[in-house]
């Protein structure tokens, strides 16, 4: 992940990065037309020009190799939805422990970083088991990886976090200790926009 501080300036793409980066996620948008039925890109693409911050955290995901696309949209509130669709746990983002707490309780061996300081610094959100759940209806996504997924407060306190993956043809929920990581490990992201 890049060490990109949260300014606001930072957070605005150089003209020829947005260009770049809307290219991709249209090419995107038009070869996965099954995720987003009835919708357009025109209207993905005003609404990402309208919030440069929401496309520099499309970028973030991006660059870590999140392969981000277009799942949803909330007509009541008009927002897109975009999740990591990735075919594995995006590389950029692997071998994490699940939080900072996590982190601190390492006495040997500490990873780089843990999920939930990255999906925060790059201004998205972690997939809830719900979302990771509907993102398989659209594809098999980590039949070789896992993602960690937004873990509730209860299982959190024990010391356990919660990670999903698909094998068998189906999605399976797990608990791990929250301080564990491993190479085939990630998470995935969600953004509304």
């Amino acid at each position: 992940m890049s060490n990109r501080n949260k300014s606001t300036e930072r957070k605005n793409l150089l003209p020829e990065h947005k260009e770049e980066l809307l290219r991709k996620l249209k090419e995107r948008f038009e070869k996965h037309m099954q995720r987003h039925t009835d919708l357009e890109w025109a209207g993905v693409r005003s609404k990402l020009e309208e919030n440069p911050d929401k496309l520099w955290t499309l970028n973030e995901m991006e660059m870590t190799q999140g392969e981000p696309d277009v799942v949803g949209y909330l007509k009541e509130s008009d927002e897109y939805i975009f999740y990591d669709c990735s075919t594995e746990s995006p590389k950029g983002r692997r071998s994490v422990c699940y939080d900072r707490k996590a982190l601190e309780s390492r006495k040997k061996f500490k990873p780089e970083n843990n999920a939930m300081d990255m999906v925060t610094s790059m201004g998205a959100e972690l997939l809830t088991e719900k979302q990771y759940c509907e993102l398989q209806t659209l594809g098999n996504f980590d039949v070789k990886t896992s993602s960690w997924v937004q873990t509730p407060a209860d299982v959190r306190e024990l010391g356990g976090a919660l990670f999903c993956d698909r094998r068998y043809g189906r999605v399976f929920v797990y608990h791990n200790g929250a301080e564990s990581y491993y190479a085939a490990r990630g998470f995935r992201c969600s953004l509304k926009v």
